[in-house]
């Protein structure tokens, strides 16, 4: 169906056949080391333009793909597959830009994705390309890349964003969304695209990242891009060393206030260093060192007294007014749960207490396992079928192999597991799959399944038909010290909430308090 032939750019020898004149094609430009990815109806001209630009002139091959199959919508919707999988694929470094990028459909679309399955096979027979669809689609290079095809929703944000930001540079940009609605993905698309941007060549723009698990990973995706810098990701602290003109804060509510929290010299360092006191917070380092900052918030996902609750945030953006203009932008499409907006809506009834009516999803898993044993069996069933399967549980046991790594810290009908043995790039360690997620190794990560384990910090108290919590059975002490009941179960509830989203095909449950099992026996399949 597909015919790849290769042409010498150098010389600019590309053979007769009639196609390469007039017909919709696609075509790789390399050097064995970079790539360049496009398409178009009259491959040869657009050759004659690639070899008269300067920054074309680094390749010498070209590799032509050919299919009478091919019509223009179909062109540029594979183009951008080709550039999302070349770029994970990391045999080249892809010198693309993503101002392009974005989700098209067109007659008979579904029939072409999988014909795309047919031209990456043909790729690999041509050593063009390395590793399978699959692989890829399961790397952290693929999940957070800036050449995702972004949908209505993220592309709406994304140009406003921009068109707001070549108008006026003195202001904050405040972007919500719920798990799963591509708020990293919106914030990774948006740096590239300021990077490559002439017009912000000049700007000094950074990408912040509070969590220490994600940021790891984070820097080595940046490492991987051509454009970008390991050394654009930013910890909060970083952001007090210099002044930027763009901050993009990813997982904003994710910033620290002084309180309840491991680093209080160094924070208090960071507030000397800029002439703040400690009555500031992160959020305050990101305001004050920057023209515009960009934060990506969900007043969900605050799992703890240090974080910045949505009061909080929402006093300091009045406040921020007074410096500088305020725009909200909202990402209202769920993208990472098969189960859509709906399951979303589903999980936090769930954590509430507030369900009416029993759902089901047709495209997710949603089960209970009451067996612990099966449970265990399950994750590692699916791992092997699918990869990227993780068990994870809230707070409920003390991490006593922290100190002693023969101990176990977690023990359920005599089997034993222990805690993530790291928080940074715990998620793609292959020590992952045997051990289980704490939220702060899990947050901001995708899982094609996620395992939750519910502890017995959480609970159904059946006289009162409501969610409970039980403050001795939680053992993050930063989490607790200063939060009373009713913060306190918000935060677990909001843990549980994000453990519960992680999950692309589906989340399995073992709930250990048997009344909290029975009420949610009610609305969840049990398996």
């Amino acid at each position: 169906m597909f015919k790849i032939t290769e042409g010498d750019f150098k010389r600019q020898k590309y053979g007769d056949e009639s196609y390469l004149s007039n017909w919709p094609m696609l075509y790789i430009l390399e050097n064995g080391k970079q790539a360049y990815i496009g398409q178009s109806n009259h491959v040869i001209n657009r050759m004659s333009q690639h070899y008269h630009s300067i920054d074309k002139r680094i390749f010498d091959k070209v590799h032509f793909i050919y299919s009478s199959k091919f019509n223009q919508s179909v062109t540029f919707d594979y183009e951008s597959k080709l550039i999302q999988y070349i770029v994970a694929d990391e045999l080249y470094e892809v010198r693309n830009k993503n101002a392009g990028m974005a989700d098209k459909e067109y007659y008979g679309k579904k029939e072409y994705d999988e014909k795309f399955h047919v031209l990456w096979r043909s790729l690999q027979r041509s050593k063009l390309v390395k590793h399978s669809l699959e692989e890829l689609e399961n790397s952290d290079l693929f999940k957070y890349s800036p050449f995702k095809e972004l949908n209505n929703d993220q592309r709406a944000a994304v140009e406003k964003i921009m068109e707001s930001l070549k108008k006026e540079d003195n202001q904050t940009i405040v972007v919500n969304g719920m798990p799963g609605s591509g708020k990293t993905i919106v914030a990774i698309f948006l740096m590239k695209y300021l990077k490559d941007s002439e017009e912000f060549r000049e700007k000094k723009i950074g990408f912040v990242v509070p969590q220490t698990s994600l940021r790891k990973t984070l820097k080595g995706i940046f490492k991987s891009i051509y454009g970008l810098k390991a050394s654009d990701i930013l910890s909060p602290s970083d952001v007090t060393k210099q002044y930027y003109d763009i901050l993009l804060v990813d997982e904003a509510h994710r910033l620290h206030q002084y309180k309840n929290i491991s680093y209080m010299g160094p924070f208090k360092a960071c507030c000397e260093r800029i002439g703040l006191t400690t009555e500031s917070d992160e959020l305050d380092w990101i305001l004050h060192q920057c023209k515009c900052p960009i934060l990506f918030y969900d007043e969900m996902q605050v799992i703890g007294p240090s974080g910045i609750d949505v009061q909080r945030f929402r006093r300091k953006m009045k406040k921020d007014q007074s410096k500088r203009i305020l725009t909200y932008f909202n990402l209202l499409t769920q993208m990472r749960v098969r189960g859509g907006n709906d399951y979303i809506s589903y999980v936090r009834e769930l954590l509430s207490g507030t369900v009416k009516e029993r759902k089901n999803f047709s495209n997710y898993d949603l089960k209970i396992v009451t067996d612990f044993k099966k449970f265990n069996e399950l994750m590692y069933q699916k791992e092997k079928e699918v990869q990227l399967v993780r068990m994870a549980a809230g707070d409920a046991w003390d991490w006593i192999s922290k100190k002693n790594k023969s101990l176990y810290d977690i023990e359920i009908q005599g089997i034993k597991k222990q805690w993530n043995h790291c928080t940074e790039g715990w998620v793609l360690s292959k020590e992952a799959v045997d051990e289980v997620g704490c939220i702060h190794s899990t947050q901001g990560y995708d899982l094609n399944y996620g395992f939750i384990i519910m502890g017995n910090e959480i609970g159904y108290d059946t006289d009162k038909k409501r969610i409970i919590i039980r403050p001795q059975e939680y053992f993050d002490q930063n989490g607790k010290k200063t939060a009373d009941y009713g913060e306190l179960l918000e935060y677990i509830q909001h843990i549980y909430y994000v453990l519960m989203t992680r999950g692309i095909q589906g989340t399995y449950l073992y709930i250990c308090d048997p009344d909290l099992r029975e009420y949610f026996s009610q609305f969840i399949d049990v398996q």
